[in-house]
């Protein structure tokens, strides 16, 4: 297969822009045709979905960039086992499609309906369940991955190493090219949301604390701006499926339907940022008055719940040309000063999040470079052109890294090579699988190449190999 000329590739931040080669196979003979024979004069290689991981993960500057679209299909749904078997390239968008009028929904999902499932195999994605139900590894029962040595199948109880190194492993082991995944029966799509406001940090997660099992579904939309008694006052929204009995009756005769938003797209890139201090304390003064003290059982329809920022296409433009970075991390429970101190940074220093939110983090997944562990997590957008913020998010690394927590390599396109051991004391035991499946280091993307992420690139960051 013929490569294209190159491209400009960037994360959906915007904030790093590399040039590769890209080829796009239409299936999977000529993907394997592609990795076994067809890499030579581009050096490396990574797999790319929709783009969605914020920085780095999905670039591969100089090489060759295999863009996934083109596997995108549903081969079939198991109603017995409750699974959904689909080729990787498909969008969760398309998969909540076919699966939703069937009386399923997707057991994890991330904040955005347009990523790949290939994407959020490699990033091991979490949701706003994950206090009860995971990450999306614990819910795949088998991947076809075709790796430089060959196309292998894993799974939990088949090859469970290379399947635990994927999930999570930002696409550094292969090319997930199809996958096996249960899903969650619904008996509607909608679902029934409590609200409520939460004065501070504090209350925030006695909240979110108390009672965890009684929904499955939580977020809180945290103030980033707001100072002294204040800091990190809230708004909590916590949501369970709705049964059909909880419908209104004009409802229940079609209780269960796919319903996209309309998506309306921003049209241009505006010269510089509309998020800054001014505007997003405006809006954040307006959305925590706008909510509710405390609100009970209002129906919503899945979509405006789980995907609110799918509604406006292009929205990452809104931050102008310089682009902006999403700063995610999670520490663990007992770290709630960590957790405290950077807030108030943040809102020392005046940094204009227009999203922080905020949730709780169950155990841990197998994977060893899946990001959620058990604690608290905190997810910020940032405007790139934010005066010394730089320094500030390397200050931040340290605070994290010393209470014990990590940043989501899915979202970072910054942070330094030598935190990594820190943060991911598993990365030795990733690097060995990974290893195996790539010995001649053909796999690098630009985000394992500037943290020194494989084994072969650890070599140029001695900071991150086994101390």
């Amino acid at each position: 297969m013929n490569s294209g000329p190159r491209r400009l590739f960037a994360g959906w931040g915007r904030a790093t822009w590399t040039s590769a080669h890209v080829a796009a196979p239409a299936n999977q003979a000529e993907l394997e045709h592609l990795v076994f024979e067809g890499l030579e004069g581009f050096g490396r290689f990574v797999p790319r979905g929709l783009g969605r991981a914020y920085g780095d993960a999905a670039q591969c500057a100089g090489g060759l960039v295999i863009d996934c679209r083109g596997l995108r299909s549903v081969i079939d749904v198991d109603h017995e086992r409750a699974e959904v078997r689909a080729s990787a390239g498909i969008s969760f968008d398309e998969l909540l499609e076919f699966i939703v009028p069937q009386g399923y929904f997707l057991p994890v999902t991330p904040g955005t309906r347009f990523v790949t499932l290939g994407g959020a195999i490699a990033s091991d994605v979490h949701g706003k369940n994950h206090h009860v139900d995971g990450s999306l590894g614990a819910h795949l029962k088998r991947l076809c991955l075709v790796t430089p040595t060959g196309v292998l199948e894993c799974g939990p109880q088949v090859r469970r190493e290379e399947f635990e190194a994927t999930c999570g492993g930002m696409g550094m082991t292969g090319v997930v090219v199809e996958a096996t995944l249960r899903l969650l029966p619904i008996e509607s799509s909608w679902v029934v949301v409590d609200t409520e406001r939460a004065s501070d940090l504090d209350a925030c997660l006695s909240l979110l604390s108390a009672d965890p099992a009684k929904y499955r579904y939580s977020v809180a939309w945290v103030d980033g701006l707001a100072q002294g008694k204040r800091l990190g006052r809230s708004v909590l929204t916590r949501a369970n499926h709705a049964s059909v009995a909880e419908l209104p009756e004009r409802w229940q005769r079609q209780p269960i339907s796919y319903r996209a938003p309309r998506v309306v797209k921003v049209p241009f890139s505006p010269p510089f940022s509309f998020l800054n201090p001014a505007t997003v304390s405006a809006f954040n003064e307006m959305w925590f008055r706008k909510a509710p003290r405390k609100r009970e059982r209002r129906l919503e329809q899945f979509a405006s719940f789980f995907y609110p920022l799918d509604g406006v296409g292009n929205w990452n433009l809104l931050y102008g040309p310089r682009g902006f970075t999403q700063y995610q991390f999670v520490v663990p429970f007992g770290a709630e000063q960590a957790l405290e101190k950077v807030l108030e940074k943040l809102s020392t220093g005046r940094v204009a999040s227009f999203l922080a939110v905020l949730k709780s983090f169950g155990p841990a997944g197998t994977g060893p470079l899946s990001f959620p562990t058990e604690g608290w997590t905190l997810a910020l957008d940032i405007p790139l052109a934010t005066p010394g913020l730089p320094q500030l998010l390397d200050e931040l690394d340290l605070l994290v890294a010393g209470a014990g927590g990590r940043i989501y390599f899915s979202k970072d396109a910054r942070m330094r090579p030598e935190l990594v051991q820190a943060m991911y004391p598993r990365l030795a035991e990733w690097q060995a699988v990974q290893g195996r499946l790539d010995p001649t280091g053909l796999l690098v993307s630009d985000l394992a190449l500037r943290l020194g992420l494989t084994r072969r690139e650890s070599l140029r960051h001695p900071e991150t190999s086994d101390k």
